[in-house]
């Protein structure tokens, strides 16, 4: 799978775009496993302890998957994982 960075989180990730080990069938906090695996410091940016921050944003196929399943999400084959930081702007 892979997963799209935006922000400070692909300069941090040292890309827009991150491929990790998760495969249809697995949860959405499987692929953000993965990816803390392959890229730790984005823990400090993105997680409080163990859970997600509440300002970090997880989309699969644009939806936000609060409004979801959460982290629990199951993946699909060609579904598209985005983590989007706070961003402000006028």
């Amino acid at each position: 799978m892979e997963w799209k960075l935006f922000a400070d989180l692909s300069e941090i990730a040292g890309g827009r775009t991150v491929t990790v080990d998760a495969e249809p069938g697995d949860t959405v906090g499987d692929a953000l496993d993965a990816l803390l695996a392959e890229h730790p410091d984005l823990r400090d940016r993105i997680m409080e302890g163990d859970e997600l921050a509440d300002h970090i944003n997880v989309l699969v196929n644009g939806s936000n998957v609060a409004h979801e399943g959460g982290l629990a999400t199951e993946l699909d084959d060609g579904d598209e994982l985005a983590l989007f930081p706070p961003v402000s702007g006028g």
